[in-house]
Parts: structure tokens; sequence; C-alpha cells
């Protein structure tokens, strides 16, 4: 069982920056991979971005290419995500994820989620 618990939302003006984490507890195994998804009122769930834990591998949505930055660390068993650039439309409530890590596949199947945290920008 794998425990992931995020924070770091907030409200941020557009342009503005928001960097958010992911702690997690528990059994964790170097093969597992760590994604943020969100999820806006109204709209449907959507990736975000991922990282392989062990070798760093990531994997970005077009819509924050460039943008968003996924790392890791090993030593804090935690996960970020740094927003550059916000936009109204990244609006959202953020979740991280985790499951187990397929070399040239990714992340098939999530099967720990955390509680989610807020992120709000503002025109």
């Amino acid at each position: 069982q794998v425990q992931l618990v995020e924070s770091g939302g907030g409200l941020v003006q557009a342009g503005g920056s928001l960097r958010l984490s992911c702690a997690a507890s528990g059994r964790t195994f170097n093969t597992y991979g760590v994604g943020w998804f969100r999820q806006a009122p109204g709209k449907e769930r959507e990736f975000v971005a991922a990282i392989s834990w062990g070798g760093g591998t990531t994997n970005y949505a077009d819509s924050v290419k460039g943008r968003f930055t996924i790392s890791r660390d090993n030593t804090k068993n935690t996960v970020y995500l740094q927003m550059n650039s916000l936009k109204p439309p990244d609006t959202a409530l953020y979740y991280c994820a985790a499951g187990r890590w397929l070399p040239g596949q990714g992340v098939q199947e999530y099967d720990y989620w955390g509680q989610g945290t807020q992120v709000t920008v503002s025109s």
C-alpha cells in the first residue's frame, strides 16, 4: 500500500508559478512511476505529467509542455510539479498517482491516488 499526499496548491495570477509536491509513504518500488492529473468542475480528469521513479523518464501532456516540469527527490520520496506561466485553464484539482512503470510504455494503471490539491489561476 502506498499513500500519497499532495500539497502546494493555491491561488495565483495568470503568468505566475506554483510548485506542487507529492509525498509518498508506505511501500514503494523503484519500478513505480508517479503521475499528475487534474480535473476541473464539469470536465473529465486529464493527464498532466509522469515520471519514472528509478530512471527519471518523463512524459508530458501537450498542453503543459514547456511550462510544467515534473521531477523527483528519491531521498525524500517526493515528486514535484513545477508550474510556470500559469493560465486560467490550468485551474483544477490536481492529483498525484502511482503505479507500475513499464519501460517503453510508462504507467498503464495507476493504483494509488492522493486526495488532491486545488490550483486556481486568476486572470
